[in-house]
């Protein structure tokens, strides 16, 4: 029987490319599938995160509203899949028994009514961006074992999609109206290690740049140790990759990297961004750090302080440290106070709004390539190649300017604030 599906996706742009290819395998079925509809629907499919401890209860308060809609039948069917459900799905039966079904990862096919199911394996996407800009996930899973970090617990080890496929899937997205791709990994860096025993991401960025139509390539979430700078060669040689990275850091004492089995030491870290820069001028770095660990001292939270003062990244974003159960950090518990977390994280954002302020500030009165992703009231909202949706800087521009949606324009940068540029087509 064909039913109205609606699937909503929590957590990040990995678990968005995992609904997207499954509202694909749903409509090729014969169901209506919708991303995030406000109208009432059949069925609904939450596809949960589980990485941290604000994410997790985002989720079960998610889980929560839909499965009273299901006990007034509202709905049909509730089904939650995803790296909650992974971690805890025993205790999710216990507790929501208003759920239909929990599905794990290797349980999807049962949800599709298939055979077998593997999410890598497929090409096929019903976006749920915008029709211009898609995610492209060129590997499952993770090798490195952080101390912090759950995700080889829910997602295994690392597996990368081969780069016939990768390609394969990029053509179709092109051939379907989009023109920027943003490639994504739990670790990009480490891409095609378990195919060929060596790191492909150099010949995956190559091919990629090659192809009619594709306009802008992102890379998201490298790994820095050992961080293989051909990449940077190929960037430099083709336009239509960013000049953009995003390469999370996580923190620069010594003795933290070392506790949270980081590899590498401060000097490689400071090193490593000076390579970069170097190499690509003019590139914007995205980073992530990390809070509150158990063992952050108030010094080494202002070394954290000065590292951030020093290299002035285009782009960063702090998280609180989060105890997460199974993970190596797990036994040394919680023991810094919330309100001190958020006063280091407050501390470190602070100052990244002076610094990001500074940097927007330089470009009042230049022009730029700014892709227009929607129409808000009052003004367009675009994106420079050093901006990646929704975590990034916008650029807003006046609606009385006639743009259109998914187009390149050049915009003259008029205005700045801390995370935004104001700017008119030039």
């Amino acid at each position: 029987m064909k039913q109205s599906i609606n699937i909503i996706t929590l957590g990040c742009s990995k678990n968005s490319v995992d609904s997207e290819v499954i509202a694909a395998q749903l409509e090729k079925q014969g169901h209506k599938v919708f991303h995030e509809t406000t109208a009432d629907t059949d069925i609904v499919i939450i596809n949960t995160c589980g990485f941290i401890g604000d994410a997790k209860e985002e989720s079960i308060d998610e889980i929560l509203i839909h499965a009273e809609r299901r006990k007034k039948g509202i709905i049909k069917r509730l089904y939650v899949i995803g790296c909650l459900v992974q971690r805890y799905k025993d205790e999710l039966i216990e507790m929501i028994p208003e759920v239909d079904a929990f599905y794990t990862f290797p349980e999807l096919n049962q949800l599709l009514g298939t055979e077998k199911f593997d999410l890598l394996d497929h090409c096929e996407r019903k976006l749920s961006t915008p029709s211009h800009y898609a995610y492209l996930k060129i590997s499952e899973g993770c090798d490195r074992h952080c101390s912090y970090c759950a995700i080889p617990l829910i997602r295994g080890k690392q597996i990368s999609k081969p780069i016939d496929r990768i390609e394969m899937e990029a053509r179709q997205l092109v051939k379907g109206g989009v023109k920027e791709i943003m490639l994504i990994a739990q670790d990009l860096t480490y891409y095609g290690i378990d195919l060929s025993g060596h790191r492909d991401l150099e010949q995956v960025v190559r091919r990629l740049a090659q192809i009619d139509g594709l306009e802008w390539i992102r890379l998201h979430y490298a790994y820095p140790m050992n961080f293989p700078y051909e990449v940077l060669d190929v960037m430099n040689e083709y336009s239509n990759i960013c000049k953009y990275l995003d390469i999370p850091l996580q923190h620069i004492s010594d003795d933290i990297l070392q506790d949270m089995r980081r590899g590498g030491n401060s000097m490689q870290t400071y090193k490593l961004i000076e390579n970069i820069r170097n190499k690509v001028p003019g590139i914007a770095i995205r980073t992530t750090l990390i809070s509150g660990y158990p063992t952050e001292t108030r010094a080494q939270h202002k070394e954290l302080v000065e590292f951030v003062k020093t290299m002035k990244f285009e782009r960063l974003g702090v998280f609180s440290y989060s105890q997460e159960e199974g993970t190596p950090a797990y036994p040394l518990g919680d023991p810094i106070k919330q309100a001190e977390k958020n006063r280091r994280l407050e501390e470190l954002m602070s100052l990244q709004e002076e610094i990001s302020l500074a940097h927007n500030e330089s470009l009042v009165g230049k022009i730029m390539n700014v892709i227009i992703d929607s129409k808000e009231e009052g003004y367009y909202i675009g994106r420079t190649e050093f901006d990646s949706p929704e975590v990034d800087n916008t650029v807003l521009i006046p609606n009385k300017e006639k743009l259109n949606i998914g187009e390149f324009f050049p915009i003259r940068i008029t205005r700045a604030d801390c995370f935004d540029l104001y700017g008119t087509k030039s």
